[in-house]
């Protein structure tokens, strides 16, 4: 049985803040007073530059093969906002001379009549 994304994204972002923390103590050698420094210095406004090296390709490698991982399983990953790529879009055939323009998508042409040219102003009693 395939599994939701909801599910399939816990277990990603659970996977990337372990292997975060164990890049974190990676980097401080196995000392306990560079890990403090090293957590203490992450607040919410720490930016990816800020995190040390380790983390950051623990989060590098995370991000690609959760990438992966949700292709594989068959979630499409898009740009918010991007439609489905289709075919090149149709080149629209010139009008010759003296041809009739097929109708608008509305079904109808414009409305003409009396008074509704596009030089004529409605007549003030």
């Amino acid at each position: 049985m395939a599994k939701s994304a909801t599910d399939l994204m816990q277990e990603i972002l659970f996977s990337t803040v372990l292997d975060s923390i164990v890049a974190l103590k990676d980097a401080s050698n196995g000392l306990p007073n560079p890990l403090l420094r090293e957590l203490n210095s992450i607040h919410p406004n720490t930016t990816y530059a800020d995190l040390p090296k380790e983390v950051q390709s623990a989060i590098a490698t995370n991000v690609r093969s959760a990438f992966t991982r949700l292709l594989k399983e068959g979630y499409s990953v898009a740009p918010q906002g991007a439609e489905p790529r289709r075919g090149p879009p149709a080149a629209a055939t010139p009008v010759q001379r003296g041809e009739r323009r097929p109708p608008r998508s509305g079904g109808q042409g414009p409305r003409r009549g009396p008074g509704a040219g596009p030089g004529n102003k409605p007549r003030r009693p």
